[in-house]
């Protein structure tokens, strides 16, 4: 096993952009910009991704993204976009796929742990989950994780940094949410009359 990954570490490193080089560029500004790491060690600051599962996606889909335009051309491509089903005017949900079997359990590995912790994906998970079940809420936020896969290495000077659980809240449109929740209620056959809470 030790010589099985010495050999691993050593192909990655061979690899175009896969190692640090010798002197990283300086930052613009002090604290601006991060310096540079080696693309294993980038994506193993996304939570839920550890060097090994760096590893498999490294070889996997590779470190140039230069075939994949954009993060949805990857996304597609790894089978984990979603897709709608039309026959005339009648329209469903179809399956996302199935794709290659080694990407999808490392993502799909990635995207349990993920859920699991106090960060931006674990909000999103949970967000998820009650409104389309769980197997769904983990495809969609391994989702997640290959487009930000997809930006760390489209760009080798960037770095992850995690937009905090109260990501969703924070961004919320409170006038929208007040409207929609006195709709339903006045659907239901109620009057509704909104009074400030006292402070």
């Amino acid at each position: 096993i030790d010589l099985l990954d010495h050999r691993i570490e050593g192909l990655i490193a061979d690899m175009p952009g896969g190692q640090s080089p010798d002197e990283p560029p300086e930052p613009s500004e002090p604290g601006a910009s991060p310096r540079y790491l080696a693309a294993v060690d980038r994506l193993d600051e996304i939570a839920g991704i550890g060097p090994r599962a760096a590893q498999v996606i490294i070889a996997e889909i590779g470190l140039s993204m230069a075939v994949f335009p954009t993060p949805g051309h990857l996304v597609s491509w790894a089978k984990l976009a979603p897709r709608t089903i039309q026959s005339g005017a009648m329209r469903r949900k179809g399956r996302t796929g199935h794709g290659n079997s080694y990407r999808r359990s490392v993502l799909g590995e990635a995207a349990i742990a993920a859920s699991r912790t106090d960060t931006f994906l674990g909000a999103r998970y949970r967000r998820l989950v009650k409104r389309i079940g769980k197997a769904k809420a983990l495809v969609a936020v391994a989702r997640s994780v290959l487009v930000i896969i997809w930006h760390l290495l489209n760009d080798a000077t960037s770095r992850f940094h995690d937009l905090g659980p109260e990501f969703f809240n924070q961004h919320t449109n409170t006038e929208r949410r007040t409207r929609n929740h006195v709709r339903q209620l006045e659907t239901l056959g109620y009057t509704v009359t909104l009074t400030p809470a006292a402070a």
